[in-house]
């Protein structure tokens, strides 16, 4: 069967006669006479051979053909959907702003060498980038704030799509003075759960990741701090024991600034993820920035 003289608008009909139960109403909320409606589904049904509406005086259901037909249309409807939402993306590229959100570790450690080669590939593209910790970059995607987040967070909620884009493990460090930083055995979990630490806020993808390995059951913290370098900062001067993202100390830790101090029978890897709103199709500009990244050399597994 030829496709050729079945039209959107008879499809869109043939759904609101589902949803509304009657020619009329659906016929009203597509801004069209109910003659006219009538005749968009009398054509439907001599182009399929077959009667798709059962009617009755208080108003028109589909019959079994009409509701096999209408799984059918639903498909199209939604493809046709996301075809115009991806026309509309490429009509506004030319000159297209991109709304960046990212947890702290991925934007000060990833995210610039990521933008890098972005403007290299898209130099039209206008790129404002916010840094949050996870928990607020989800809120962002929710709300609609921003076109694109990445998160360090162990769970993807249901209203978000996602994408791997890098691997991390997180590792416990102090500074060269700490007793931790001469000891040739490992510490045990108990050591490091009953340890007061310098932490992330709540809402941290690392203090996520940390609270779950440990079961909730670690010490108060030592100090809460807003970032990474805040942390990696107070850990260079002897404040105490951190828990953080191997990408974050890894040049530290090479020249011997930072010890790690390992941890019997306790891994800490995560994954890090770009996220965005499952019920609307990226934009060609938030596409490609998901396409560079994951085919990225940068996104690598540290801390190992």
């Amino acid at each position: 069967m030829s496709t050729r003289h079945i039209d959107v608008r008879s499809l869109e009909l043939l759904s609101g006669i589902e949803q509304y139960g009657s020619v009329a109403a659906a016929s009203r909320r597509a801004g069209m006479a109910p003659p006219d409606a009538g005749r968009h589904i009398r054509h439907l049904e001599r182009r399929f051979g077959t009667q798709l509406l059962q009617r009755n005086p208080t108003g028109s259901t589909l019959t079994p053909h009409g509701r096999t037909i209408m799984e059918a249309a639903r498909k199209v409807l939604e493809a046709i959907s996301d075809m115009v939402a991806v026309a509309e993306g490429l009509r506004h590229d030319e000159h297209a702003q991109l709304d960046v959100c990212a947890s702290t570790t991925i934007a000060e450690q990833l995210m610039p060498v990521w933008l890098n080669h972005y403007r290299g590939r898209f130099p039209d593209v206008g790129i404002h980038l916010q840094v949050r910790n996870s928990t607020q970059v989800l809120e962002q995607v929710h709300d609609g704030c921003c076109h694109l987040g990445f998160v360090e967070c162990p769970d993807v909620p249901e209203f978000a799509h996602s994408a791997v884009v890098a691997h991390d493990r997180l590792v416990v460090v102090v500074n060269s003075a700490h007793p931790w930083a001469r000891r040739a055995a490992p510490i045990t979990v108990s050591e490091l759960a009953a340890t007061p630490l310098l932490v992330r806020e709540v809402g941290s993808g690392t203090r996520m990741t940390i609270d779950r390995a440990l079961d909730g059951h670690t010490a108060s913290p030592l100090l809460e701090l807003g970032s990474t370098g805040a942390i990696r900062n107070s850990v260079l001067a002897g404040i105490g024991p951190a828990v953080v993202s191997g990408l974050a100390v890894a040049d530290d830790l090479a020249s011997g600034a930072l010890r790690q101090v390992y941890v019997h029978g306790l891994k800490l890897e995560r994954t890090l993820r770009a996220v965005w709103r499952a019920d609307r199709p990226l934009s060609r500009a938030a596409h490609d920035l998901v396409s560079l990244v994951t085919n990225s050399g940068e996104s690598r597994c540290a801390g190992r």
